[in-house]
């Protein structure tokens, strides 16, 4: 079957249920693509998995992608093993309280899958019965891989690529800048920080940690460590 053929097929099992076909890009990795509602979301995974035409017995991985206002799209990738052809199965589940059924009942590689993919995104699975922390600490709030989530990390240490336009390759000289939307350090978290408690305040609960002052003079008496006097020591 071709990946027409495989989108076509899928679409008959599942009438008169609604879905979209379509082809993945990816050139010699393309798939067929099949959207499905997220009520058919089990009735889809076990047609593929069952039908002898399709005979998608091998569960590859399962994941989602944010949408942001549109929702969350999870997304599933099965493959024959027989028929040598995959299939891209997706759904969409809205923003506010995103939830679909778990397919562990049908393949039970999907357990892990669904478990970071609630980790990372927030989405239930509902009857999954193990959605507990996998990779995360337990106190761990939030889903990293929303795109609304702040990577504080970018703007908590130094970035370790190439230096800012203006800064020396001896380093410093110049404030880090933070990437557009993000926020200073202290503005985010559960108990923010106060303005000057975490260094030179940016905004009302904190800002970018200070740096120590340089003099760059190079004079003698600059009271710099390290500047050397006229003995040849350092003061």
């Amino acid at each position: 079957m071709n990946l027409d053929e495989v989108g076509q097929r899928m679409a008959a099992l599942l009438a008169p249920v609604e879905v979209t076909t379509s082809v993945s890009g990816g050139q010699a990795h393309a798939r067929a693509t099949v959207d499905v509602p997220s009520a058919s979301w089990p009735d889809a995974l076990r047609a593929a998995r069952d039908d002898s035409d399709l005979a998608c017995d091998y569960f590859d991985w399962l994941s989602a992608v944010d949408e942001v206002e549109a929702g969350f799209d999870v997304v599933v990738h099965l493959w024959s093993t027989a028929h040598r052809h995959g299939l891209l199965l997706r759904t969409r589940v809205p923003r506010t309280a995103p939830r679909v059924a778990s397919v562990v009942t049908v393949y039970p590689g999907a357990a892990w899958h669904e478990r970071e993919t609630h980790e990372m995104f927030g989405i239930d699975f509902v009857d999954h019965a193990g959605l507990k922390p996998l990779l995360l600490p337990p106190e761990f709030e939030g889903h990293p891989l929303r795109k609304d989530f702040v990577l504080a990390s970018r703007v908590a240490k130094p970035w370790p690529g190439a230096k800012e336009p203006g800064e020396s390759r001896a380093g410093g000289g110049r404030r880090p800048i933070r990437p557009p939307g993000v926020p200073a350090p202290g503005e985010w978290g559960a108990v923010p920080t106060p303005a000057g408690a975490a260094g030179v305040g940016e905004g009302p609960r904190g800002g970018t940690p200070a740096r120590p002052n340089r003099d760059r003079s190079g004079g003698r008496g600059s009271g710099v460590t390290g500047q050397p006097s006229e003995g040849g020591g350092t003061v």
